[in-house]
């Protein structure tokens, strides 16, 4: 019995001794950890109990394990790939789950932190003044710059009723914003009629491609042509993108046939997606875009582009050809990782180009008419004239 008690004792002995070991391998003997240690990790162990044990303040070991797996996603100079913290990983979860209310915008990546693509009608962001091309550098006095754009707008995100302060640059000047989050409803699709040149056409304007969008999408496409709509213009303007799936089909509603896009990654196999269903009209299309037009949004234009030979106006898109995957890690963390690439019908990879418009126009943010959606409609009037 005493020797069974005396084994017990030597195997968790032991197991306790691994454990300290396998996180010091410093203090192994050198024949040992040569063995036992992967030479990878055991500098990285060194280093860290050097500078835990030697730095001249005191750093926590979760701190530079965060610092470590941030460098090693650094180091693949990704603008895309991102290493989320427990902290920052629970934060975007709670942000993602719907539970959580924002401020009423569309942001892009930008070097110093976020820029704005859009802002909803009747928002708390309209109403404190944010505007399209604002830069978001600080969020409640915190800078977000470098930061995935997921992580930032989590930090925006928060619970109704509750204040959030902004740091915003515009232009030259530096602009603090403090405004209360709102529960945000935007319907994915919105479509109105219009006139140009004697013409009845209509908007279809997508905010994101969540799922079911499509669906939405082709109800208002049938419902304007049943109204007299000759062509329609698909407004993409500020929408960073979402469901690949969806991308596809919204493409499918204009777009018989064919190849949509194709991914293709180091460790994912090519995949080719094509039209799919019955389209929902055959009417002319203008497709019109801005630098928020991203992701999915770019697959889209792409293919009614090149497949159709839809004009594009606007101005260039954002340029986000890659797609990622988040994998979760044993610390509460998460790797956000890209892991493939889009292509275009034609074989294009937009990553960092975008798609550059047929016919360049911009918005006016000083005017109340919008001068982009007038060109596109006047673009989309001669196309009319011309198959009539």
């Amino acid at each position: 019995m005493t020797r069974g008690i005396t084994a017990v004792v030597a195997v968790l002995a032991a197991l306790a001794l691994g454990m300290y070991l396998g996180g010091h391998p410093s203090d192994l003997p050198q024949p040992l950890r040569d063995v036992f240690v992967d030479e990878n990790a055991s500098v990285q162990a060194e280093a860290t109990d050097i500078i835990r044990d030697n730095y001249y303040r005191s750093v926590g070991g979760a701190r530079l394990r965060d610092a470590s797996l941030r460098g090693m996603v650094r180091s693949l100079n990704s603008r895309f790939s991102h290493y989320f913290t427990p902290r920052e990983n629970a934060l975007f979860r709670q942000a993602t789950s719907g539970e959580f209310s924002g401020v009423g915008m569309t942001v892009v990546e930008h070097p110093r932190g976020l820029r704005v693509a859009g802002v909803f009608d009747d928002s708390p962001a309209k109403r404190a003044g944010i505007r399209p091309s604002d830069v978001i550098t600080r969020v409640n006095g915190r800078s977000i710059a470098g930061q995935a754009s997921d992580v930032s707008t989590a930090r925006i995100k928060g619970k109704e009723g509750t204040q959030v302060r902004l740091t915003i640059r515009r232009g030259k000047r530096t602009l603090q914003v403090r405004t209360r989050r709102e529960r945000i409803r935007v319907p994915a699709v919105s479509s109105a009629a219009r006139r140009a040149r004697g013409q009845k056409l209509a908007v279809i304007e997508l905010a994101g491609f969540t799922s079911g969008a499509h669906g939405e999408l082709v109800r208002e496409i049938k419902r304007r042509e049943r109204s007299g709509a000759e062509g329609f213009v698909l407004d993409l303007r500020a929408n960073g993108g979402g469901l690949l799936d969806e991308a596809v089909l919204v493409s499918s509603a204009f777009v018989p046939r064919g190849v949509i896009v194709t991914t293709k990654g180091r460790k994912r196999p090519r995949r080719v997606f094509k039209a799919t269903g019955e389209v929902a009209t055959r009417k002319p299309v203008v497709v019109l875009v801005d630098r928020g037009t991203a992701s999915a949004s770019e697959i889209v234009t792409a293919a009614l582009h090149e497949r159709l030979g839809a004009p594009v106006v606007g101005r260039r898109t954002f340029g986000k050809g890659v797609f990622g995957q988040i994998f979760d890690l044993s610390n509460g963390g998460a790797l956000d990782l890209v892991v493939g690439n889009y292509y275009t019908p034609e074989g294009r990879n937009l990553n960092g180009k975008g798609i550059r418009p047929d016919i360049q126009s911009e918005d006016d943010p000083d005017t109340t008419r919008d001068e982009a959606l007038q060109r596109a409609l006047n673009t989309l009037a001669g196309r009319v004239e011309r198959t009539g």
